[in-house]
């Protein structure tokens, strides 16, 4: 059976030490904190318990205690265009048809995920502001960046794109989850090296 967090401590040592080396050691170690005290020379002491299972025992506290001290890697702060664009370049370049992504960022503004929404065609995607919103919900998340390509190279906005930030602004006030921007991100050009447009810099951000 696999173990879950439900698993009672005497049947989680059953795995490394067997039912009756693990239902003494529980009776003498109630706490694990009592148990992960206990030392290799300790545990070989328990009928049935030799050096291999003694020394899985002391593996899994050892483990447990480097995971508490591993600090995760702190997820890419999102508050600028050209940080976005930064994220989503590489990925996107490589696209042959629009699709629109989701950013969804915590209240500090770093990213929770990104999620794809819609796949289109060459020209255009379509999407409604429930998936954008939907999948923020489910993220739990304070504010959304939306991005979508234009394979075409060109990042100006359609009136679709203007259309679709609008809807998706005045959905998220509803919801009072932000919408800090949208991205199109193109092909770079000497006549415009910036390969991206952000709507909200393009003052498209009123509802």
């Amino acid at each position: 059976m696999e173990p879950t967090e439900h698993t009672s401590n005497a049947e989680l040592l059953s795995s490394f030490a067997g039912k009756p080396a693990a239902e003494l050691i529980v009776r003498d170690h109630p706490s694990l904190i009592s148990l992960a005290h206990t030392s290799f020379d300790e545990l070989q002491r328990y009928r049935g318990l030799g050096k291999s299972k003694a020394a899985a025992i002391r593996a899994a506290f050892l483990l447990a205690q480097r995971l508490g001290r591993e600090a995760l890697p702190e997820s890419p702060l999102l508050d600028t265009p050209e940080r976005v664009a930064a994220l989503l370049r590489d990925e996107f370049r490589t696209l042959e048809t629009e699709q629109f992504h989701a950013l969804l960022l915590n209240s500090r503004r770093r990213l929770i995920r990104v999620k794809r929404l819609s796949t289109g065609t060459l020209s255009e995607v379509t999407i409604h502001p429930r998936e954008v919103y939907r999948a923020a919900i489910a993220a739990n998340a304070a504010a959304v960046v939306v991005a979508h390509n234009h394979p075409s190279g060109d990042p100006t906005p359609s009136e679709a794109d203007i259309r679709t930030t609008r809807e998706l602004l005045r959905a998220g006030q509803l919801l009072r989850i932000e919408l800090l921007d949208h991205l199109i991100l193109g092909l770079p050009t000497v006549e415009r090296p910036q390969d991206f447009v952000s709507l909200r810099a393009m003052g498209y951000f009123f509802a």
